[in-house]
This record gives C-alpha cells, structure tokens and sequence, in this order.
C-alpha cells in the first residue's frame, strides 16, 4: 500500500487519521506541524505517495506546506484538512496542486475514501476546475 505523511497538530485527530490508514494497510508516519513535515521531507527525500495535511497548524501551516511539497517535491499528490470555513477558501487557490480538502469533522470511511481517491488520482467533481 501507500506510504503517508500525515501532519495534524491535533494528536487526538492525529491518531485517529493514522489508525483509519492503517486499516487499509498504509505505512504512516505522523508529525505535530509543517515543520516537521519538511524535515520529515528533506530527510526522506521525498519518498512518500501521499501528504495528508491539516491547514491550520503551528510554525508552518498546511498551505505554506503544500507550496514547499508541490515546489520541491512535486510527484507527491497533497490532501488538506480543515475545520475551519475561512481555511478551505484560503486553499482554493491551490487547485492545481491539491488533490481535496476535506472538511472536519470527518467519519472515519470519509477519510480512508479520499485518501483512497487522492491516491487515485481522482479529483472530486467539486474540486475540478476548467479554464
């Protein structure tokens, strides 16, 4: 299976993501905020399918994240979370580098099926946009 950086500040959200993608026989490695994540990053040159981010997070937010990943490391699909409404519009303008943006709170098969579809290559019909 896939392996998945997740990074979530929240280590009661952290957990619970990470045993969701453990059902489905992902390897993950779980980190607090987006500086870890880049040094988790850096330090494994990159060798992860999937970056599964929260957006609101200490140091380095998701976004800030997600330009840093899809700069430096651009073969990594990225999936944001958030739980916050004025989050998700601040990451629409990521469209072309975002896979989803999954709002909180999420089920535990809503988060095992994006991580299914971003790893897919799938782009939700909501999040597709056309010039």
């Amino acid at each position: 299976m896939a392996r998945i950086l997740l990074t979530e500040d929240d280590e009661a959200v952290r957990s619970f993501v990470k045993r969701a993608l453990e059902l489905d026989g992902h390897q993950v490695e779980a980190v607090e905020d987006g500086g870890q994540a880049v040094e988790t990053l850096v330090r494994t040159k990159g060798s992860f399918d999937l970056l599964l981010s929260d957006i609101k997070m200490p140091v380095m937010d998701g976004i800030a994240l997600a330009l840093h990943t899809a700069r430096d490391f651009p073969q990594i699909p990225i999936l944001l979370m958030t739980g916050f409404a004025d989050q998700r519009e601040r990451a629409n303008g990521l469209d072309s580098l975002v896979q989803d943006i999954i709002t909180k709170p999420f089920s535990l098969a809503d988060i095992r099926k994006a991580v299914r579809e971003a790893l897919g290559g799938h782009m939700p019909e909501q999040t597709r946009r056309y010039a």
